[in-house]
């Protein structure tokens, strides 16, 4: 016994009193930094968490967004924006007053100046507004003219195959109405829209439009406007100066060739619409017409491509024919007191016609060819008593244009024209066209 109570004094001598104070605070101080790591690691999981979370949620920027934010980030960041440059050369007879025989002028006709000129540049923009409607805006510049030719929108959810557009517009009538000068398949406008509206019918109003969900391409369409441009005149009025019906067929013939087929109608208001004929003895005399106008136009397209690739060879023929009436007052204007001198107001009717066709061959990749052929027919016209002396002719006007263009790319077009020109009477006009045309950006495809 006596061994083990020295064994412990021994060790009691060793380890003094103190010592089981600092075994404590070595322990405190363990569990001080084991909480420390604890909080480290639990404040480092909370952000992988949170990056994980980030992860899996859509960013606007990385993915393409669904529905109304889709809309809204195509707004605003997406316009299709394009610049359309044309230019040309013209080699034409030096002639004062150029018109068409037998027709009173139609407005919006811009003419071909004699060597080298701009034509129009068009600015084009267009977007999806959201997911009920579009828009779309052309402004054309010339020099010192600057016009709006189309600011409208148009519903893009109204489902069953309609479509409502509103604002300014060019109208559905006929086929190339519808068509910019960029997209013309010659360097120069038809006699036939040269003589019924100058280059194209546009208004402001309204159209609607369906297409039938047939097999059979169906589409019908009416619109109504404020019918300010040619053959209407501007109004200071409530309610519609003009209206248009039109309608549209067309389909496939097997896998090479496609086809369309329409007529359309325009009804017209026009009060003191100036205008120039020639009298009898062959001097121009200013007029003024007020009264109805009605307008016919039947088209036709028929286009082929060897086994619907279009990318080597294609030929498009396009025929359009139109009937106008007219009826009303044509008069002398009064430069004193405006309007119409009483004296020479009597009734004035006119039915006239005409029409063109044409085909554009591209007969290898980027190269085309073209002929169109132009016709025009006063038809009967009856001044009535005719005090103005206005003269009456049985001239048919017409044209024979020759066309070769060159596309390096889907964006430029370079193009010769010669043209065989007896639009006037006792003139016949050998004339030449070189033209540019180049798109600077993005632009929609053009329609059928």
């Amino acid at each position: 016994m006596l061994r083990p109570a020295l064994m412990a004094a021994a060790l009691a001598a060793a380890f003094p009193a103190h010592a089981d104070a600092d075994l404590d605070a070595l322990r405190a101080e363990l569990k001080e930094m084991k909480s420390a790591y604890e909080t480290r690691i639990q404040a480092l999981e909370a952000r992988v968490q949170a990056a994980e979370a980030s992860a899996a949620s859509p960013k606007v920027d990385n993915v393409t967004p669904q529905g109304d934010t889709a809309q809204a980030a195509s707004n605003s960041f997406n316009p299709d924006i394009s610049l359309i440059l044309q230019g040309r050369y013209a080699h034409l007879d030096d002639i004062e007053h150029r018109h068409i025989s037998g027709f009173l002028p139609a407005g919006h006709d811009h003419g071909a100046p004699r060597g080298f000129s701009l034509d129009h540049t068009e600015l084009v923009m267009s977007a999806s507004v959201d997911p009920y409607f579009r828009g779309y805006f052309n402004l054309a510049l010339l020099d010192e003219e600057v016009e709006i030719e189309e600011a409208w929108f148009q519903t893009t959810s109204l489902g069953n195959g309609l479509a409502l557009k509103g604002g300014r517009f060019l109208s559905g009538l006929g086929y190339q109405n519808e068509q910019h000068p960029h997209a013309w398949d010659f360097a120069d406008n038809s006699l036939m829209y040269r003589a019924l509206f100058g280059e194209a019918y546009g208004n402001d109003g309204l159209q609607l439009k369906w297409v039938a969900p047939t097999e059979l391409y169906m589409e019908f369409g009416t619109e109504a406007g404020r019918g300010a441009n040619f053959p209407g005149t501007d109004r200071n009025d409530n309610g519609a100066g003009s209206y248009a019906l039109f309608g549209h067929l067309g389909g496939d013939v097997g896998v090479s060739n496609s086809w369309r087929a329409g007529l359309s109608y325009l009804h017209a208001k026009a009060s003191e619409r100036d205008g120039e004929l020639e009298d009898i003895n062959e001097m121009e005399a200013e007029t003024l017409f007020s009264g109805k106008s009605k307008t016919w136009v039947a088209d036709f397209v028929w286009k082929w491509a060897p086994d619907g690739n279009a990318s080597e060879r294609n030929l498009k023929f396009a025929a359009e024919y139109f009937r106008r009436e007219e009826r009303g007052s044509l008069c002398e204007p009064d430069e004193l007191n405006g309007g119409c001198a009483a004296s020479t107001e009597d009734v004035y009717r006119s039915r006239q016609s005409g029409y063109y066709a044409q085909g554009v061959y591209q007969f290898m990749p980027r190269w085309r060819t073209g002929y169109r052929y132009d016709r025009l027919d006063p038809g009967s016209v009856d001044f009535g008593a005719n005090p103005l002396e206005l003269a009456t002719t049985d001239y048919k006007p017409t044209r024979h244009s020759l066309m070769l263009d060159y596309s390096p790319s889907e964006f430029s077009r370079l193009r010769l024209q010669y043209a065989k020109d007896k639009s006037m009477e006792d003139i016949s006009e050998n004339q030449w066209f070189v033209q540019y045309i180049h798109s600077l950006g993005a632009h929609g495809a053009h329609e059928f």
